[in-house]
């Protein structure tokens, strides 16, 4: 995928480009949609044999709804930091049960960026990831993620092969990459089966919603709990990275009463 992406000259909604790739010297941030890509994917993600659907049916029960994957490069020499937020205000559900698994496909060490989360934040509070001017920027205000207390954060690395599990509420971070060598995180997410997505999926799939454990939900169920909403995504979206660098977002992007626009 990384020699294909060569003929790639911008970011589109299956390829996030970093800063300076080239056909002669490709540098990725994100590859959408992942098991579209090559059956070997999926099968890894839902198959009988993949520990991951069965690990997510351990924490949120045993009906398991699949809803979108990507992998995240962090390219080395200066991939993108990751600004604190959560994961459930970009695909709001009835409720949170939604976790992402994450496989690590080379070692990770302290010096690639590593995923840093907060035990226990998903019991606190949904976090606002608007700006001020109301733009939405995908990650906690700078004076909110100023008040975290990074001694208690956790860095989530290991080999090759390493799976991690954060809930949708999780605070979550990583710094930049700037070693030599890249930090490709496979993420794949599911929920409950009885999870009903509010907004439009951005990351499109042939198998978004499928039941890979389990059977399907025939109620919903609606955590009392409220979500952020986010922007209307239909009209397109790259990544959290543009995103947060601020190169996806316009004043148009903003909650409106009675609806989004």
């Amino acid at each position: 995928m990384v020699d294909k992406s060569r003929g790639v000259a911008t970011s589109d909604a299956v390829w996030d480009l970093d800063k300076g790739h080239t056909r002669d010297t490709p540098r990725l941030r994100r590859l959408s949609s992942m098991n579209d890509h090559h059956p070997t994917y999926w099968e890894y993600a839902a198959g009988p044999r993949s520990p991951l659907p069965d690990a997510i049916a351990d924490l949120v029960g045993p009906d398991v709804k699949f809803h979108h994957s990507k992998l995240n490069f962090k390219w080395s020499k200066g991939g993108d930091e990751v600004k604190w937020h959560q994961d459930i205000s970009f695909w709001p559900h009835t409720n949170y049960s939604p976790c992402t698994a994450g496989t690590y496909v080379f070692d990770c060490t302290a010096d690639q960026g590593p995923l840093g989360v907060l035990p226990g934040s998903h019991n606190g509070p949904v976090v606002d990831q608007y700006n001020d001017q109301g733009q939405w920027v995908g990650c906690m205000k700078p004076e909110d993620a100023a008040a975290i207390d990074m001694s208690k954060v956790v860095y989530l690395e290991g080999p090759a092969g390493s799976v991690t599990i954060h809930n949708c509420r999780t605070l979550h971070y990583s710094k930049a990459n700037w070693s030599e060598t890249p930090r490709p995180l496979l993420l794949n997410v599911y929920s409950a089966a009885n999870a009903m997505p509010y907004t439009y999926n951005p990351l499109q799939s042939r198998y978004y919603g499928a039941v890979v454990r389990g059977k399907p939900a025939q109620w919903a169920y609606h955590d009392p709990r409220p979500c952020l909403l986010p922007p209307d995504w239909s009209g397109g979206y790259t990544s959290i990275f543009a995103l947060q660098q601020e190169e996806d977002w316009s004043k148009e992007r903003k909650v409106a009463a009675g609806g989004m626009m």
